[in-house]
């Protein structure tokens, strides 16, 4: 034991932590876990099963990682979880490892998980993500970087949360939601551009005013035009050719194989 490691903590000799890994009171870490360098574990938190934790994360008291998932079809085939650099795992967040042979539940770098988040097996969540307080995260959910989750909400198995979406608290999603957007309710709905969102990232900095009125306009097009979707999307496509708006148009149409697209107040007819 070193001085950064409380001599209650429970470590399996095998377990590979840096030398500059913090470790608190009664933590158990288990024998396939890697930690990175400076990555601080709360008192209480257990970290089990094949997990890779990278540098500088924080994560604090309560919190269990890789633990086998909830999913009736896991029949104990190895699988984990990768978790990035610097992220902050709040208060009893649970990460529960992939179900499938060698699948991981994955989460990138710069993430803020607060109090009572559950991210389920197979959960692939990129960078800059914000979750507050009780989000719960079904099997197989992709997020995207920079999306923002108010609390107390519930996902659905394989929903996608596209770049730069917002959503409300105690929204219910049960469908994609398409980047930009923000989405509120239950049922949720598309309600507007995520215009906080893109000024919070500093995006709205970078584009210049004709960018921005373009993002206004295929809001406009998607939900108040009154066109079929695939019309709308020919209209988006026709303004710019800039990532984002090419990233979302994308999305929109790949949602259509996947769970279908969160509804605006426009209901798109049949394309």
């Amino acid at each position: 034991m070193t001085d950064l490691i409380h001599p209650t903590a429970v470590i399996h000799p095998g377990a590979n932590l840096h030398k500059t890994v913090h470790i608190g009171a009664y933590v158990v870490i288990g024998q396939q876990v890697t930690l990175g360098p400076r990555t601080r574990v709360g008192h209480h938190a257990v970290i089990e099963g094949w997990a890779e934790i990278g540098a500088d994360n924080h994560i604090f008291p309560g919190v269990v990682i890789g633990m086998e998932p909830q999913d009736r079809n896991y029949r104990g085939e190895p699988s984990g979880v990768k978790i990035c650099d610097r992220n902050q795992i709040r208060e009893y967040v649970t990460i529960h490892r992939a179900s499938g042979d060698q699948q991981f539940t994955c989460i990138g770098s710069d993430n803020l998980l607060m109090a009572n988040v559950h991210i389920g097996h197979n959960c692939q969540i990129a960078d800059q993500v914000v979750m507050a307080n009780a989000v719960a995260l079904s099997g197989h959910v992709q997020v995207e970087s920079q999306a923002n989750i108010s609390g107390v909400l519930g996902i659905h198995q394989f929903v996608h949360i596209g770049q730069l979406a917002m959503i409300g608290g105690m929204s219910r999603i049960i469908r994609d939601v398409p980047p930009l957007m923000l989405v509120e309710g239950n049922p949720a709905q598309v309600r507007a551009l995520n215009q906080v969102g893109l000024r919070r990232y500093g995006i709205y900095d970078l584009l210049q005013g004709e960018m921005r009125s373009i993002l206004k306009q295929t809001f406009r097009y998607l939900y108040r035009s009154g066109l079929k979707l695939e019309e709308a999307l020919a209209q988006v496509e026709s303004l710019s050719d800039h990532p984002l708006v090419q990233h979302l148009c994308q999305f929109m149409r790949a949602a259509q194989s996947r769970r279908g697209l969160t509804p605006g107040r426009q209901r798109w007819s049949a394309v």
